[in-house]
């Protein structure tokens, strides 16, 4: 028996095909603060009281919150393991798993966009969540590919801290330039379309 998923903003649909062994892909992208990782382990949490075997995988160079954990900014967490890189995860990945979660996909080698194409050929279910954009408001690869290959995105979104209304885009607040620049609230701040420059700006005085 294999369940088949759709996703209408935050609602789940669920049907449940009695025939095959299909895998599939599904991508949760947004800005930072928008709900992603907490998204994730939802699923992943519901995957697991359904007695699915899951496996759980982030880069090692998020270590904000936890080393093993991944972790969202509101608090959730669920045990994870860190690796480098796709050929990493993909070494350690069990047979019998049917679940496999992935989070902060776009610090991820663009080897990621085979290895879960490869899980979900083999009737995995994948999911991975991820920043769409870079903070310059660039496509943050691999995610665009991902997004591309996937059966299913959701699209998350946070509340722009300077006017409040929908944010789409990670304003980065510190001095650095480097694309990839690990941080939270002391590096990052949600913005709107309106807010949001591409390039460092001064952190929003609430």
């Amino acid at each position: 028996m294999v369940e088949e998923f759709a996703f209408d903003n935050t609602e789940e649909r669920r049907k449940i095909r009695q025939n095959g062994e299909n895998g599939w892909i599904e991508v949760i992208v947004g800005s930072m603060f928008s709900g992603k990782s907490e998204e994730l382990i939802r699923r992943l949490r519901r995957a697991q009281i359904a007695r699915q075997k899951v496996q759980v995988f982030k880069p090692k160079i998020d270590d904000r919150y936890s080393i093993e954990q991944i972790a969202s900014h509101s608090g959730m967490t669920h045990v994870s393991k860190p690796v480098m890189t796709a050929a990493e995860m993909m070494a350690q990945m069990e047979p019998d798993t049917q679940i496999v979660g992935i989070d902060e996909g776009q610090f991820f080698d663009m080897a990621i966009i085979e290895a879960v194409n490869e899980l979900a050929n083999s009737g995995k279910r994948v999911i991975i969540a991820g920043l769409d954009q870079d903070y310059l408001g660039r496509p943050f690869e691999p995610m665009p590919q991902l997004l591309a290959v996937a059966e299913f995105i959701t699209k998350t979104h946070a509340i722009c801290v300077k006017c409040g209304n929908t944010a789409n885009y990670s304003q980065r607040t510190s001095d650095s330039k480097e694309r990839v620049e690990v941080g939270a609230h002391d590096k990052y701040e949600a913005r709107c379309r309106k807010c949001f420059v591409p390039h460092a700006d001064a952190p929003t005085i609430i």
